[in-house]
């Protein structure tokens, strides 16, 4: 999947550099854009499954700086496993296709209220693949 977004100011530093905590937002935007295309909102995960995804890990390798005013596009891909999801996510300058920044995402399923380990429902994995196909 690929989400559109824009640098503002508020995402940057004196500089007009994008600060580095900016890029986890950035990430986290294009992964919840995934799942609602997928059909479940973050909302909805809660109200109707009583699931929430949660970060186990993050690694983000930056390459070359975003800055004030860059049209960006957070391309992401999916790998998921019974009780987690793994997302590849790539940063890419629009204007001349510069990959900026790299993430590796593990996100685990859990169970509300208790924020259990639980497997991730057959129709969330359905719909996830065909998010991505």
């Amino acid at each position: 999947m690929h989400w559109p977004l824009r640098v503002y100011y508020e995402d940057t530093d004196a500089s007009g550099v994008v600060y580095h905590a900016r890029y986890l937002a950035f990430f986290e935007r294009a992964r919840t854009e995934l799942l609602r295309a997928a059909g479940y909102s973050q909302q909805t995960l809660i109200d109707e499954h009583r699931l929430a995804f949660t970060i186990a890990r993050v690694d983000i390798q930056f390459r070359r700086p975003a800055r004030l005013d860059d049209a960006l596009t957070v391309q992401t891909g999916i790998a998921p496993k019974r009780a987690l999801i793994e997302f590849s996510q790539r940063l890419v300058r629009d204007a001349d296709g510069e990959l900026l920044a790299l993430a590796a995402v593990k996100a685990g399923c859990v169970r509300l209220p208790d924020f259990r380990p639980t497997r991730i429902p057959e129709s969330i994995l359905t719909a996830l693949g065909a998010t991505t196909a």
